[in-house]
């Protein structure tokens, strides 16, 4: 498809890249981009093809968030403009959510606003030692979206999150890596890099695992006890009857490293 706000491309292993390409814009979430968004999310999700997700950016920064322009430009008619952009930039997120193969953001420069939502709902975040991540949400008078609320709770724990949120913060990389928000930090101009290493690591693993594992994350902070270690049962028996768990087992018996096919 031909995409104006990102890019898609797929590389012959597996490792999806899901690129943000209005950098000279500072990648803002505008319409276009939410409506492109969840169509490209969708074909990554649906694609056996698939099976690592690098997310990155072009330019200096990785997303400024909501594009304010057009916000002030279509005051009246924000309510409703809101509603249509959420709706497409929320079904990208679900459907990497939900998508099998995992998926490694590689941050630059400022994230912001909906771009720390959509950063933190990786499975694995790469930051450039001077990135810094910024709430922006309440100087506009907007509380959050793209899951911002979930995600940056199971990364900075529900408090911490909403202290992060209300009070307008801007957070380091050092800050965001001990708060749990980014997982790896890289010298200034490395993360994609880096973050390429790591999406090729988990494209040559067990793909259908990472999904369950993915699911099982998702359904741990609202289900019972009893409920989700039927969850967990039901997924790794799931995960028994693969070719790749059965490769997995037989490798190790055979002392050697198994060749994952991601089925």
């Amino acid at each position: 498809m031909d995409y104006k706000t990102i890019r898609v491309e797929t590389t012959p292993d597996g490792v999806a890249h899901l690129t943000l390409a209005q950098g000279d814009r500072g990648n803002p979430i505008d319409g276009q981009f939410c409506a492109e968004f969840v169509d490209g999310a969708n074909d990554l999700s649906a694609s056996s093809a698939v099976r690592a997700i690098l997310l990155g950016a072009d330019g200096k920064n990785f997303s400024v968030g909501g594009d304010i322009s057009a916000f002030v430009k279509n005051l009246d008619q924000l309510p409703v403009m809101i509603r249509k952009w959420t709706s497409g930039f929320h079904g990208g997120i679900a459907r990497l959510q939900r998508a099998d193969a995992p998926v490694v953001a590689a941050v630059q420069g400022i994230c912001a606003g909906g771009g720390v939502a959509l950063a933190a709902a990786a499975d694995y975040v790469v930051a450039d030692d001077d990135a810094r991540f910024v709430s922006a949400y309440t100087g506009i008078g907007y509380p959050c979206d793209g899951g911002a609320s979930v995600f940056l709770s199971a990364r900075l724990g529900a408090a911490r999150a909403k202290r992060f949120l209300m009070m307008r913060e801007m957070l380091s990389a050092q800050q965001a890596l001990e708060l749990g928000l980014v997982d790896e930090l890289v010298p200034a101009g490395n993360a994609a890099a880096r973050a390429a290493e790591v999406a090729a690591e988990l494209a040559a693993g067990p793909t259908f695992a990472y999904g369950e594992l993915k699911r099982i994350f998702v359904s741990a902070a609202s289900n019972s006890l009893d409920t989700q270690l039927e969850v967990e049962a039901l997924a790794i028996a799931r995960c028994a009857g693969t070719a790749d768990s059965r490769e997995a087992i037989t490798a190790f018996a055979e002392k050697r490293k198994p060749a994952f096919k991601g089925n």
